[in-house]
């Protein structure tokens, strides 16, 4: 379920108080920009690092794509009902377990065996017209995540349903870009922004003791304002506009899904370019969703289900999940209605 981020980023601080400079890197990976931003004693290193960023994204695509056809995703689909266990490599195993987390804490919300539904919806958008009742049936029957087994001792899977067909696009830039800013912190860059089509993960040196400020409701802290935090904008649904006050984080992720440019209009009714697993229909509430989590892979997973639920239930996984926060905003009778979880304030500039 590939998804189009809102998101509007601005670096705040982070160049005010130690000698590194910072360096920006952009090149087009997994079907969008990659932008990396590290600070660096040299070009020369901050070079070298970047490369090897790239690399790891390149790497990675090769066995997460569902466009690329000899991926070692599309390879393991293709051996979907065959009654056989697969062994993978630990790259897809862990993206694999850390889905199917996923789907049991969201109740299927998130399913990353909406491939074959995927395709039918792509074609669906392309073509202005909702796929056939029969084949959206038949197609439906090869989803659900209950279908994959994992051999946690041999790394191995094995996919029960005949036709499954497996979609990372609701974790995997999310997750690719949590893995760059962990190589970029283990090569010794003490602050970087990974931003993956809009699916960030960040790391910046934590602020002075006692400048941090807690919410109340949540044990949370971010940087004082003007500190040395990421200034983090989110659109409202259907616009560019910002909403008023800017996040600010540090050592997090957050990802934004919505449908303000990746959607149809059939029979005068709006889908999203996010699909509902259970229906095999994009949504239809026009709904921003902003998640805050320790890691990228979370956040984005999180933003996909979210963007699915209720927002009853939206707010009831969020509150499941440590550390994680959530913002929704969505335009209910040409109104803009929001809501948030208890932690979420703590991170808004005051």
């Amino acid at each position: 379920m590939k998804k189009l981020l809102f998101i509007f980023l601005i670096i705040n601080s982070l160049s005010t108080y130690s000698q590194p400079k910072k360096y920006t890197f952009s090149q087009p990976k997994m079907g969008s920009p990659l932008n990396i931003t590290l600070y660096a004693n040299d070009s020369t290193k901050a070079n070298q690092i970047a490369t090897e960023a790239y690399k790891i994204a390149d790497s990675l695509n090769l066995i997460y794509s569902d466009y690329v056809e000899n991926s070692e995703l599309n390879l393991l689909s293709k051996k979907a009902g065959t009654n056989e266990f697969t062994t993978v490599s630990p790259a897809l195993w862990d993206i694999l377990d850390l889905s199917i987390k996923a789907s049991n804490k969201s109740k299927g919300a998130y399913d990353i065996t909406v491939g074959g539904i995927v395709k039918l919806w792509r074609k669906a958008r392309k073509e202005k017209v909702l796929p056939e009742k029969n084949v959206l049936k038949n197609t439906l029957q090869s989803v659900g995540y209950q279908s994959i087994i994992l051999d946690s001792l041999n790394y191995s899977v094995k996919l029960l349903e005949p036709n499954t067909q497996l979609d990372l696009g609701g974790i995997a830039k999310g997750y690719v870009a949590q893995v760059i800013v962990n190589f970029c912190r283990n090569e010794g860059i003490e602050k970087v922004l990974v931003d993956a089509g809009g699916d960030l993960a960040m790391y910046a040196p934590p602020a002075p003791r006692g400048g941090a400020t807690t919410s109340k409701d949540s044990s949370v802290s971010i940087p004082p304002r003007g500190g040395r935090g990421l200034r983090i904008g989110v659109t409202i649904p259907n616009s560019e506009e910002l909403i008023s006050r800017y996040l600010v984080l540090q050592n997090q992720a957050v990802a934004t899904s919505g449908n303000m440019y990746q959607f149809v209009e059939i029979n005068g009714k709006r889908y999203s370019h996010i699909v509902n697993p259970h229906t095999g229909l994009g949504v239809t509430h026009q709904r921003n969703v902003t998640v805050i989590a320790p890691d990228g892979a979370t956040a984005d997973w999180l933003a996909t289900a979210c963007s699915v639920l209720s927002v009853k239930k939206a707010l009831r996984l969020i509150r499941s999940m440590p550390n994680c926060e959530l913002l929704m905003a969505e335009i209910r009778k040409g109104k803009l209605k929001m809501w948030q979880s208890e932690g979420f304030e703590g991170y808004l500039e005051k």
